[in-house]
């Protein structure tokens, strides 16, 4: 939820309910509610801004598309990230990320003399980690998702889940301790 535009969830309800019957208003209302937390999902899903605009952009396209199908047992947003997790999961499908040569400023850290390195932004060494490991501790570590959710919206199972954060925290773990003392 967006701090700055604290809502209970019965409002949000209530504007969705309204979006249900054709309201742009009031989904214009939910998506202002919800964009900067389904943007800031996306971006540590992908590690980059343009692909986080792009799944932002078809999150919001899709959920207009998909009112009719909410079926209010998980919250709107809640349903929200479910939406954006396929959406860039669809984004890493449709690009052959696991086929693309990307460099990794923190794959170059052990390289750089140590009194030289400067200290380690976590949200770029998030965006380090392969695929997996980073959706996984992003929806289980940072959304506080359980295992079973992540595994569920991922297409994989919870013990890979389990693996995957613990993986996560291991390699982040690894880089803090390479950062020198300020």
């Amino acid at each position: 939820m967006n701090p700055g535009n604290a809502e209970s969830e019965d409002a949000q309800r209530h504007w969705f309910d309204r979006a249900r019957t054709g309201d742009r208003e009031a989904f214009e209302r939910i998506y202002r509610h919800h964009i900067d937390t389904v943007y800031g999902l996306c971006l540590r899903l992908t590690g980059r801004p343009d692909r986080a605009e792009d799944a932002t952009q078809e999150t919001f396209i899709a959920a207009w598309r998909a009112l009719q199908h909410f079926d209010s047992r998980s919250t709107v947003g809640t349903w929200l990230h479910r939406i954006a997790v396929n959406s860039v999961l669809q984004q890493v499908r449709y690009r052959g990320r696991r086929h693309e040569v990307r460099e990794s400023a923190v794959d170059r850290l052990p390289d750089i003399p140590a009194e030289h390195e400067p200290p380690l932004d976590m949200e770029m060494a998030i965006a380090a980690l392969p695929d997996g490991a980073r959706h996984v501790l992003v929806l289980v570590g940072l959304y506080g998702y359980t295992h079973r959710e992540a595994a569920q919206w991922l297409g994989i199972a919870e013990g890979t889940s389990k693996a995957h954060l613990h993986w996560a925290r291991q390699r982040l773990l690894t880089w803090l301790e390479q950062e020198p003392p300020r």
